[in-house]
C-alpha cells in the first residue's frame, strides 16, 4: 500500500521580479511593485510530500529525521534570509517567482530520498497563495 507523507518547514527570503529582456516600462507593467530593485520579502511555507510503502520493520515510509535534514540542507539553509536573485544560483538568470522557486526546490530534492519517492512540492508565498509542483515537465 502506498502512503503519502508530508513534512513542512519555513524560510524567509527576499526577491524581485525583473526580466532583462524587457524595457523598464515593460518590467513595471508586467511585474508592478514586485519589480522594485530593492526587493521585497516573504515568509514561505514549504511542504514536501513523499510517497512509498511502509517498511514492515520500522513502520516508516521515510526516516523523518533524514527528510528534515535533506530539506534543511537543500532548501532552508540555502534560501533562508537570502536575497534570491543575488544569493541563490538558480535565480541569477531566472526570475524567482513562486512557480520557479517550487521547481528549483524539486530539482534540489529529487534523487536525494533513497527510500521514498518525491511526490509534491507545495510552496506557500502567503496563506492564500501557493504553488504545487509534481515534477511534471
Amino acid at each position: 500500500m502506498v502512503v503519502y507523507l508530508t513534512r513542512k518547514s519555513e524560510f524567509s527570503a527576499s526577491h524581485h521580479y525583473h526580466n532583462p529582456d524587457f524595457t523598464a516600462e515593460e518590467n513595471l507593467r508586467v511585474f508592478g511593485k514586485c519589480n522594485n530593485s530593492n526587493g521585497h520579502g516573504h515568509n514561505y511555507t514549504l511542504e514536501v510530500t513523499v510517497k512509498g510503502t511502509v517498511d514492515a520493520t520500522t513502520g516508516f515510509v521515510v526516516d523523518l529525521k533524514q527528510l528534515k535534514e535533506i530539506m534543511n540542507r537543500e532548501v532552508v539553509d540555502a534560501m533562508d534570509h537570502r536575497y534570491l536573485n543575488h544569493e541563490v544560483p538558480e535565480f541569477k538568470s531566472q526570475i524567482p517567482t513562486t512557480e520557479n522557486i517550487a521547481i528549483a526546490i524539486w530539482k534540489r530534492l529529487e534523487g536525494k530520498l533513497h527510500v521514498a519517492k518525491l511526490h509534491r512540492v507545495r510552496l506557500y508565498e502567503m496563506h492564500d497563495l501557493w504553488v504545487d509542483y509534481l515534477g511534471e515537465a
